[in-house]
């Protein structure tokens, strides 16, 4: 699947320093290429879509799987360190 990020997403990446970003950017191709990991926990979003939440080193990852378009949409990072 092809990584796509929301603009919340996008601008904790862009805040980040330029090695966390790299980091950032390779644990998002790892998710996406393998899109069907166990999350740690699944919320509804305000339209009652399912947002899966993983924690992958220091980072929360915010996504849903888009198998229309087969893209895993990135919704939110949280720094969890």
């Amino acid at each position: 699947m092809c990584p796509y990020s929301r603009r919340g997403a996008t601008d904790f990446l862009l805040l980040e320093p330029k090695r966390r970003q790299r980091v950032i950017l390779k644990l998002i191709r790892q998710l996406a290429s393998q899109p069907f990991v166990r999350s740690d926990y699944v919320l509804p979003d305000d339209s009652g879509r399912p947002i899966e939440h993983l924690l992958i080193e220091d980072f929360v990852f915010s996504y849903w799987l888009d198998h229309g378009a087969r893209e895993l949409r990135i919704v939110d990072i949280e720094d969890a360190s």
